[in-house]
């Protein structure tokens, strides 16, 4: 245990690690940006999503969904390859930390882990 680095903002664990410019927790896999100054400097920490292949998303970004999905109430679903532009980071319900609207579709929310930067 590094004794500098923060505890896991998510699940408490103390066995957090650094890789590159992120803090890492091995229990959760939650992965942030430590705040400067300690965790008392009341900026709150930089969020950071992934897509499926480890790319760091941010917003205005253009996706691809990598696998087809199914949507309540449509018969068909979103097919994998649809492509989805502008999107916005949210801290989202379940996963869903892509705010995003579906041509055919409308406006919804997806899983960082089922789209990748197109």
């Amino acid at each position: 245990m590094n004794e500098n680095l923060p505890p896991c903002p998510q699940c408490s664990c103390e066995y957090t690690y650094e890789m590159n410019a992120l803090v890492v927790c091995p229990e959760c896999g939650h992965e942030w940006v430590p705040a400067e100054g300690g965790a008392d400097s009341g900026a709150p920490a930089e969020q950071v999503v992934k897509d499926s292949v480890g790319n760091v998303l941010k917003d205005g970004d253009t996706v691809v969904v990598v696998k087809a999905l199914k949507v309540k109430g449509s018969p068909s679903g979103i097919k994998a390859g649809t492509k989805v532009r502008n999107i916005r980071l949210v801290d989202g319900v379940d996963g869903h930390d892509i705010d995003c609207k579906i041509d055919g579709f409308g406006a919804m929310q997806l899983k960082s882990s089922v789209v990748k930067k197109g």
